[in-house]
């Protein structure tokens, strides 16, 4: 004899994580060959002709980790042969903020050297390497926030907007 099933009511049911602690949670277990065949393909997309015009160079063998603390995310970046590749090694620079943050220098919504003035964002390390970096990514007319990048970017601006 099986036992009928009863509705749970929703206010009996867990809360799903925010996306903060699941991100948390995951980051650190995500293999790096993982994060490559996701991110590489986005990142080169979206900075193929910087990368092909040579702006990227100075990167050339030199790595830089973008660290959004707020999620326990980081990600280590190089470049090799006109590719931007993520790496496993700790950067020798270090961009340090919130995803907040990296959201508004992304999408151009503030003043990226505001963001860094205001301490906001940090260049820890390699502070020249840092700045390049910034500069390069700051002299995206049109910001970062293009094609499939630019809608990841406000679908976690939406998905933020509902969790805070």
């Amino acid at each position: 004899m099986s036992l009928p099933l009863l509705p749970l009511p929703l206010h009996a049911l867990p809360h799903p994580p925010a996306p903060a602690q699941l991100i948390r949670a995951i980051d650190p277990r995500v293999p790096v060959g993982i994060k490559r065949r996701l991110v590489e393909p986005l990142l080169n997309r979206t900075f193929a002709e910087p990368l092909a015009e040579g702006e990227f160079d100075a990167l050339e063998g030199r790595s830089i980790t973008l660290a959004i603390e707020d999620i326990g995310m980081s990600l280590t970046l190089t470049q090799e042969s006109e590719r931007l590749l993520v790496c496993h090694e700790p950067g020798e620079a270090t961009i340090r903020g919130g995803w907040r943050e990296f959201l508004c220098l992304a999408t151009r919504r503030e003043d990226p050297d505001a963001l860094f003035f205001q301490r906001r964002l940090l260049i820890e390390g390699d502070t020249e390497l840092g700045l390049m970096v910034k500069n390069l990514l700051d002299g995206r007319e049109e910001g970062l926030a293009q094609g499939p990048f630019g809608e990841l970017l406000v679908r976690l601006e939406r998905l933020a907007r509902r969790t805070s």
